[in-house]
């Protein structure tokens, strides 16, 4: 009853006419960024939040624009997935497997319908979800001290390294390379300056805005220039534009499932929709793929994997808001924005801020339905913006960007730091690491050596508080898990499809 009062209360503030507009607007900007190729949520937010940071915005008004650009994003990444065959985001990448082949035979319309109903059925059970755990976990929350936060992000990063498939140890390094950069700049403790290179612009240490839209956006717009991915070859929606009742049956199940999945995959830190969608396909696939038709433009191929990734991007904000980890590479900016209004995300949150939690909640429910009517009627729209030349895209997204990261503090230095750093990302990715587990080590790095260093304070200086409670056991437990299974559930599917000839 308290959490349909406070929802009630969540509602008030999501329906007030300002943030009504501008959730509107973040559904409608997060939408088409979200299906411009290589962009992807964490560039919609990292761009957006100077801007809501420079027009003073409350708060609340601020993350419920983030929120709705990040679920917008989700939205749309399927748009150029489907039509192109390039996915708009990591999460959107399953989602081509079986939604282009349906585009080549005429049912591109259907596609993208079904994939705006199935992500609006994730979003509304994982926020769901949200309004019923995340009031629980924040209580639960208030147990965590020092060493448990610090453990816990220790989980986040196994949650990472243990989950990126046949390349652990890449995660592992990115992850690494993210906690090295959260390491510039003066150290609060002793007040020694860390790896400045005896430059003033670091004292400070490299703002967060710089790095995300350098590693990000810079590096995609060097990978775009590199692949000459040009605007031929769309394949326009024939045919039907809506799916029936018979495709809505077809797919309600796996469309609930995947609902599920991606929600709980969401909330543990550093999964992320990428992970979420790719589960959701191969156990749709699994249970549902009899006739051998997945990857060939079977309906359901694309239904679970949009609920999935979008379940997980609500997901993601329920570790940021209770226990301030972030769950995703976007909620990690949006911690980084909560930081410049001198806010905390954790479990004091829900009764310091109120309104900013449970106006994010309602205002979840609010963007979603907007979403679904913008996203079913507007598909020849979207699909006219992608026929927008490299030539004119590419310089439009570097103007923008190099304006959001001018705006923090207005020198050039971050704009030549954000070239380099964007240089640096462009020759990681080809290598093939990831950057979302980069972008979580540089947010969580300074986290994790404050809770360490008052952790050790407490016991001046014994490890023992590391693994003394029984939450720091079984986080260490659940990370070590993380880290061995998956290589072991590998080798022994690899096994069960290869046995060795008898002898």
């Amino acid at each position: 009853m308290d959490a349909i009062e406070h929802l009630l209360g969540g509602f008030l503030v999501a329906l007030a006419p300002t943030n009504l507009a501008v959730g509107a607007f973040g559904a409608l900007i997060g939408t088409i960024v979200g299906m411009l190729p290589g962009l992807g949520p964490i560039n919609g937010v990292a761009i957006l939040m100077p801007l809501a940071f420079a027009l003073k915005l409350p708060p609340e008004t601020a993350l419920i624009l983030l929120a709705t650009v990040y679920i917008g994003c989700e939205y749309g990444g399927r748009i150029s997935s489907v039509l192109l065959n390039v996915p708009g985001d990591a999460g959107a990448i399953m989602t081509a497997i079986d939604g282009n082949p349906m585009a080549r035979n005429g049912m591109g319309g259907v596609a993208l319908s079904i994939s705006a109903w199935s992500s609006f059925v994730g979003s509304i059970v994982a926020t769901l979800g949200f309004v019923l755990f995340a009031p629980l976990l924040a209580r639960w929350a208030l147990a965590f001290g020092p060493a448990e936060y610090f453990v816990l992000m220790c989980f986040a990063f196994a949650c990472i390294t243990g989950l990126m498939g046949e390349h652990p140890m890449k995660a592992a390094l990115a992850a690494v390379i993210g906690l090295s950069l959260s390491t510039v700049g003066m150290d609060s403790n002793s007040g020694v300056y860390r790896f400045t290179g005896d430059s003033v612009h670091l004292s400070d240490g490299i703002q967060f805005v710089v790095v995300v839209i350098g590693l990000f956006s810079v590096s995609e717009i060097l990978l775009m220039l590199e692949s000459h991915h040009g605007n031929t070859g769309m394949i326009r929606a024939t045919g039907r534009s809506l799916f029936n009742l018979k495709e809505l049956a077809l797919t309600s199940w796996g469309t609930l499932r995947s609902s599920v999945l991606g929600f709980v995959i969401g909330v543990l830190p550093g999964a992320g929709a990428t992970i979420a969608s790719a589960i959701a396909y191969a156990t749709e696939k699994r249970i549902s793929d009899r006739d051998g038709t997945f990857g060939k433009g079977d309906i359901r191929g694309v239904a679970a994997p949009e609920a999935a990734n979008n379940a997980s991007a609500v997901g993601s904000f329920v570790p940021m808001l209770t226990l301030g980890v972030p769950g995703s590479g976007t909620t990690a900016v949006m911690v980084g924005a909560l930081t410049l209004y001198n806010i905390t995300p954790g479990p004091a949150l829900f009764t310091q801020q109120p309104a900013l939690v449970w106006g994010l909640m309602a205002s979840l429910f609010v963007g979603n339905v907007i979403l679904l009517f913008i996203n079913i009627p507007m598909v020849g729209v979207f699909t006219r913006i992608l026929s927008v030349p490299n030539w004119a895209l590419v310089p439009g997204i570097l103007a923008v960007s190099s304006v959001g990261v001018y705006a923090v503090h207005a020198t050039t230095f971050d704009l030549m730091m954000m070239a380099g750093l964007g240089i640096v990302g462009y020759l990681l990715r080809k290598q093939g690491l990831p950057m979302a587990p980069l972008i979580l080590g540089f947010v969580l790095g300074d986290l994790m050596e404050q809770n360490l260093r008052r952790a050790l304070s407490i016991t001046n200086g014994e490890l023992g508080i590391l693994w003394e409670s029984p939450i720091v056991k079984g986080l260490w437990l659940a990370a070590v898990a993380m880290v061995v299974v998956p290589p072991l559930v590998r080798v022994w599917l690899r096994r069960r499809a290869n046995p060795s000839p008898s002898p």
